[in-house]
């Protein structure tokens, strides 16, 4: 059954048995604060942050936040199917604190994994085409992917940390098993304690479900962690050729005006010997024949002899 309700926090707090601080690692008011995935397990409750997902989780029932966002609209698909008693299949029914601890792991795993699916072929597109065809749009195709992979591979690893942590802490899973039941840990060892001996056999099994479970998506969770991380390192090296590729053309550019500015002084040099003789005083140089001819032939020699020898002298420095 599902249902909308209002409630505020007195309410909830007395109704599940949780503190004020509990709350707020679910408050969806506080997001930007609490933004890291947690699982918190309380005596009464499960509570549940991965990513715009927020429920807390009791034996009977489940209080999603925020429920139309995009993490509770897929956590709500995934699991009301799993509760659906002709989906069994026959097979062992788990507890519905831990169906549901599965299915918000599932709803994420599968939204991360998702969306590499859509984002790796775009990164492969972009790495065929570069860095033969350098546009801006296919530029900035490419910074956009790579600040998706950024945000994926943080979100993915963020989540694994979470699962490590909770496969490292067995008296969290054990307080897991043991929400709805006759049962309690013993304070030393952690041990599970049941007033009765069926209670603590069905409280062993599940725990070894519940660290398979775990095991699972931590699997899923290291590989889609992993293929971003490729992606990004793909994405970084392509950067890093661009870079080259860019530099190289400044380069090539860098070396024609330096060539420019060579051929513009040797000219300008041969300006300046034309300008001395253009001057209104008698060199009685005007008064040969072949004079005119002989001065534009030296400025045009000397200036293809001082082009050369310059250009000579900037490769022997290995400056061209």
């Amino acid at each position: 059954m599902v249902s909308t309700r209002k409630i505020n926090r007195r309410q909830l707090l007395k109704s599940s048995g949780l503190r004020p601080r509990d709350i707020r690692s679910v408050d969806p008011s506080l997001f930007l604060t609490n933004s890291m995935p947690c699982l918190l397990v309380r005596e009464h409750a499960i509570l549940l942050n991965l990513g715009s997902l927020r429920a807390m989780a009791m034996h009977e029932c489940v209080f999603i936040f925020d429920y139309n966002s995009k993490g509770g609209k897929a956590f709500i698909e995934t699991l009301l199917p799993r509760l659906d008693p002709k989906n069994g299949h026959g097979g062992q029914c788990m507890p519905f604190e831990i169906e549901v601890v599965e299915a918000a792991l599932l709803s994420r795993v599968q939204c991360l994994e998702q969306r590499l699916i859509n984002l790796e072929p775009r990164v492969q597109a972009l790495l065929e085409v570069l860095p033969n065809r350098l546009t801006a749009d296919i530029l900035e195709q490419l910074r956009i992917s790579k600040q998706t992979l950024v945000e994926l591979g943080s979100r993915a690893g963020a989540l694994r940390q979470l699962l490590l942590d909770l496969l490292e802490d067995p008296e969290e899973i054990r307080r897991i098993c043991i929400m709805g039941k006759n049962c309690t840990l013993k304070k030393g060892n952690d041990e599970v304690e049941c007033s009765v001996l069926l209670e603590k056999q069905i409280a062993e099994e599940e725990e070894e479900e519940i660290e398979m479970l775990l095991e699972n998506y931590l699997q899923r969770c290291e590989s889609c962690h992993g293929q971003a991380e490729r992606l990004l390192d793909s994405a970084k090296e392509m950067e890093d050729s661009i870079a080259v590729n860019l530099s190289s053309r400044r380069l090539e550019v860098s070396r024609v005006e330096l060539l420019l500015q060579v051929g513009t002084f040797c000219v300008a040099v041969g300006a300046l010997v034309a300008g001395i003789f253009g001057m209104n005083l008698r060199s009685y140089l005007e008064e040969h024949v072949f004079a005119f001819w002989l001065t534009t032939a030296g400025i045009i020699v000397g200036g293809v002899v001082a082009f050369f020898l310059t250009y000579a002298y900037l490769k022997a420095r290995k400056i061209l």
